[in-house]
Formats: structure tokens, sequence, C-alpha cells
């Protein structure tokens, strides 16, 4: 089995985004880190309800705090995907031992953990508000930016 990059989400609120991101993982062939804590159970309807009946089949760790994470995964390149960076995506040469991080919904990642990170990059938004500066998209979805980028990651490796 060829290694692939991982999907790791730090402190995740909502449970149908992390079911929804476990059956992008799924669907790419990705394994699912969850750092803790979370906002939710994972007995959680809606979790499962996202994730349909895929969810027992996704590839999930669980970590109490990031330094452990870190420390587990201490030959890994942690890349933190913001909306703060102006790092696009596209300028990434993806590696398989990455771990493509991302932040809570309702705060994204703290700079604390993005300054122990390899590299910090983003998804250009041509109609988001640091380009349009008024009416602009704040952030996308965390699922659809979690998507994106895999899809991204995969693409540029070619494991699709």
């Amino acid at each position: 089995m060829t290694k692939r990059p991982r999907i790791a989400l730090f402190e995740p609120r909502i449970p149908q985004n992390t079911g929804t991101i476990g059956r992008t993982c799924l669907a790419f062939d990705l394994s699912l880190d969850i750092i803790k804590p979370t906002g939710f159970s994972f007995d959680d309807k809606y979790l499962k309800r996202a994730g349909l009946d895929y969810w027992p089949d996704v590839d999930l760790q669980l970590f109490d705090t990031f330094d452990e994470y870190k420390n587990h995964f201490n030959s890994s390149r942690i890349i933190a995907l913001t909306k703060k960076s102006n790092n696009s995506i596209s300028n990434i040469s993806y590696r398989n031992t990455d771990i493509l991080l991302f932040g809570r919904e309702d705060t994204g990642l703290p700079d604390y953990i993005m300054n122990r990170c390899e590299m910090i990059a983003g998804i250009p938004m041509p109609g988001g508000e640091n380009v349009l500066k008024t009416s602009g998209v704040r952030s996308l979805n965390l699922s659809v930016a979690c998507g994106i980028v895999s899809y991204s990651a995969c693409h540029q490796m070619n494991l699709l």
C-alpha cells in the first residue's frame, strides 16, 4: 500500500463536519486524526449521519493533545491550513508523509499551533473578504476546505 498524507483536525466542534470529512478521507484513502477536545461525542447521531454507514471504516486515531500528536508523527511535516495564509495550497510540493492540519470551525488554528507547523498554506478565494474587502466570503466550511485540499494533494501526487 502506498503511503499517503494524513488529515488532522484540531479540536473540531461540529459533528456533521467531522462525519463528512471522514467520508472524504475514505474516498481519498486517507487516515483521519483528531486532536481533542472535540465539541461532540463520537456516539453523536449527527456525526454518524454525516458519515453514513462509512464511519466505522474510517482509519481514525484520537490524540489528547497537539504535543502528543506532534511527538507521535515526529518525522512528518505538518502543514497548517488557514484562511490567514497567502501561501496557496498549489505552491506546496506535497509528500506522502505530510499531515494536513485543519483548525476549529469557530476559531481556526491558534497561532501557537501554527508556529509549530513546518508550513502554513491556504485556499485562494477570489470571492473572499481579503480580495473584495467589503462583502466577500470570510471562510469556507471546514469539510469543503478539507475536500479541496485532499483532492489537491492527491492529484498532485498522482494518488487518484
